[in-house]
């Protein structure tokens, strides 16, 4: 059994595939991964969370929320936000890494799902930002990377 962490992009861009995201969950659910931790952000981190709720009504998987403060959704829109409790409320396990958003917490929170996983699924499209972070520190860590 193994872990997937998953980064990506908080707005989808014309590259984003959803058909290419679930075949590439499905793959790694096939290899053995059961434990996917998600950083509970808009775009690419919620879209993978609903669809891993989708699939773990088929395989064994858990859902392990990273959150990197309470008050993360504080400035989401109330659609949004709404999206995000429910989301948060259905993963498996939640770890909340601060109360308060605190400077570099989202960083801090890319780490730890990084250090917790065996395999990085990744949707990078600009060589800059969260994602960008995350996929250098997992390199950095010497993780396997799976990019959309």
């Amino acid at each position: 059994m193994s872990a997937c962490a998953l980064t990506g992009h908080r707005v989808l861009g014309g590259g984003f595939s959803r058909k290419k995201a679930e075949d590439a969950l499905r793959a790694l659910i096939a290899e053995g991964a059961d434990t996917f931790y998600c950083g509970m952000a808009l775009g690419f981190d919620l879209y993978c969370c609903e669809l891993l709720l989708r699939l773990r009504e088929e395989f064994p998987v858990r859902i392990v929320a990273c959150v990197p403060c309470a008050d993360q959704a504080a400035r989401y829109s109330p659609r949004a936000k709404e999206k995000y409790e429910a989301l948060l409320s259905a993963c498996d396990e939640k770890i909340v890494l601060h109360e308060k958003y605190e400077n570099g917490c989202m960083f801090e929170r890319n780490r730890c799902m990084v250090d917790r996983c065996d395999v990085l699924l990744a949707y990078l499209e600009t060589e800059r930002g969260g994602t960008f972070y995350t996929v250098n520190y997992a390199k950095k860590r010497g993780k396997r990377i799976v990019f959309l």
